[in-house]
């Protein structure tokens, strides 16, 4: 591999081309099972409102969401069924239904999930979010806010709502308004972790690396066991240049959660940059997996399989992307790069490098800028005009040969005609006999 294929981190190197992803700060996509949406049932009781869960439907809770992140989401959708079949209140079990439901696709009963978790008492913050996020991806982000504004209204304690609000704005990059809010929440609860998490990514976007560590670091000391912190930590420490401890925070949020497809593509795609091909291939599957559609995850793991010379697999990954986001320049890049420095099985050489053309040729039509392309694209046309001149030698060496085996031949014959001439093989002459009675036993006369 000459040549390196661009690398993905989520929002730590932020995306190029026309396919937009929240920054990896940004709070986890709808699609890790959750254990813990709603207060205790003390902190409920200390508050005045009705404990949605018991410690057993907990249990039940935390027993279906291993289920779910062991690889059985059907057996945790059916217990997280029975779990809200038993106890309507128990808004955790709502917001998981709604996660499975997204996981597969059915953003409709994914949306209808959220929204009745959100009338439990109280409601798990988490829903709201992942709700957030859904209608956004839906194109309905003035909708979203105007739901979540409505919910703020209710009272000062709607964290839940308070902070999809404060997602919201940061999607909409009005960065004063979402920073307003975050320190409302923390006004109120000056130990909202979640909160901590959003005015670190309000500080990040503003180009304030040294304030989003900061806050993050003292969020990471109120809950040393929350993984979009560690994993946002990860990001911050990037801009600040201190890799390695950019890895290890990539690293320990990948460790604490499974399904954390953020983290394992982030902790993956810095694997692949230093070269550890086999534990990249880990991390980013574990991504694609939690995430099918995450498209860095994806081009990392084609850059992953590459690096391992696993060229076949490699396109794959690159296909998958084109398929689920023809808009995206990096793709095409890496897909030139693959076709202009590997052999691939079954391409014809002069087609893959004619490939690699059109592949460059379309990064820069979708708004791709690396300067580097240019020279690509003269090393491709060599390495055309190389094999053409490759192939034309080989044609005239065969050429060359079969006529010095034509001459060779023609040599021959007369040499095997001489030959002929002075060893001439003559048959065994066949014996004539007479008969016993005619042959020398034959008696000479005497005269009478």
């Amino acid at each position: 591999m000459t040549r390196r294929a661009s690398r993905w981190l989520v929002g730590a190197l932020l995306l190029a081309g026309a396919c937009s992803h929240a920054p990896a700060v940004a709070p986890p996509p709808p699609r890790e099972l959750t254990t813990s949406s709603a207060p205790t049932p003390e902190a409920t009781r200390a508050q005045g409102v009705p404990a949605p869960i018991d410690k057993i439907t907990q249990g039940d809770i935390d027993a279906a969401v291993a289920r779910g992140r062991n690889g059985d989401p059907e057996g945790a959708e059916r217990a997280f069924q029975a779990i809200v079949d038993r106890n309507p209140n128990a808004g955790p079990a709502w917001v998981n239904l709604g996660v499975l439901a997204e996981r597969r696709g059915d953003a409709r009963r994914a949306e209808e999930m959220y929204r009745r978790g959100a009338q439990c008492t109280p409601d798990p913050p988490e829903g709201w979010e992942y709700l957030a996020r859904l209608m956004v991806r839906q194109g309905r982000t003035a909708q979203a806010e105007q739901l979540l504004r409505g919910r703020t209204q209710q009272g000062a304690d709607a964290f839940g709502a308070r902070n999809a609000l404060t997602w919201v704005l940061l999607e909409e990059k009005r960065l004063p308004e979402a920073e307003a809010e975050a320190k409302k929440i923390l006004k109120v609860d000056e130990q909202n972790v979640r909160a901590m998490q959003l005015l670190a990514q309000c500080y990040y976007r503003q180009g304030k690396y040294e304030l989003s560590r900061l806050v993050l670091e003292n969020a990471r000391t109120l809950d040393p066991k929350d993984p979009v912190t560690h994993n946002a930590l990860g990001t911050v420490l990037l801009k600040l240049k201190q890799r390695p401890a950019a890895l290890e925070s990539f690293k320990t949020a990948a460790a604490l959660r499974p399904d954390f497809a953020e983290a394992h593509s982030n902790y993956g795609a810095m694997l692949v940059e230093s070269g550890d091909f086999d534990g990249a291939v880990k991390e980013l599957e574990t991504a694609v997996g939690a995430a099918p559609d995450m498209l860095g995850a994806r081009l990392n793991l084609g850059n992953a399989y590459r690096g391992k010379l696993e060229l076949a697999k490699a396109k794959e990954q690159y296909d998958k992307v084109v398929a689920l986001d023809p808009t995206l320049p990096d793709t095409y890049y890496n897909l030139a790069i693959l076709h202009l420095d590997s052999d691939l099985p079954g391409v014809d050489t002069i087609d893959r490098y004619k490939q690699a053309i059109a592949y460059f040729t379309t990064y820069k039509e979708k708004g791709g800028t690396d300067e580097r392309v240019d020279q690509y694209l003269k090393d491709a046309a060599k390495g055309i005009d190389r094999e053409q001149r490759r192939r034309e030698r080989e044609k005239k060496d065969q050429l060359r040969k079969a006529q010095q085996a034509e001459k060779d031949t023609a040599a021959q014959k007369p040499a095997e005609a001489s030959a002929d001439v002075q060893n001439p093989q003559t048959p065994p002459a066949t014996e004539t006999s007479a008969p016993p009675s005619s042959q020398g036993n034959l008696k000479k006369k005497k005269k009478p």
